[in-house]
């Protein structure tokens, strides 16, 4: 199951829509995961993640770059900015991303639900 989920990050990939993936697999899978990357051709960076599992990011060579300067830690271990950029990076939903945020940060009372406009017309 988890290498049906990496072809299809790398099929939405091909395709443009995504140009960064975070696959997160148990490292009995890592080698087969690599080798299907750099089959593609495709650029990589690997991460522990914990004691069973890796974090492979995979995608464009530039957002790659950044994501080796910004995560230098485990993701719990991540700023309210870093993982904020990271998820934006990921494509995550921009509103999701926001509220997140403005949580970690201490910010939105649970006033967001969901609603950029609540974090934004906050007194």
């Amino acid at each position: 199951m988890e290498l049906k989920v990496l072809m299809n990050h790398i099929y939405e990939l091909h395709k443009g829509v995504r140009h960064m993936v975070l696959f997160t697999c148990n490292k009995k899978y890592s080698e087969q995961a690599i080798q299907r990357l750099e089959s593609q051709g495709i650029p990589y960076l690997l991460q522990p993640a914990g004691q069973q599992n890796l974090n492979v990011y995979f995608g464009r060579r530039e957002c790659l770059e950044a994501i080796r300067l910004i995560v230098t830690r485990p993701l719990n271990q991540l700023t309210p900015e870093e993982d904020f950029i990271l998820g934006t990076m990921l494509g995550y939903d921009l509103c999701a991303q926001c509220e997140r945020y403005c949580k970690r940060k201490g910010q939105c009372e649970g006033k967001c639900q969901g609603k950029c406009e609540d974090c934004i017309n906050r007194n």
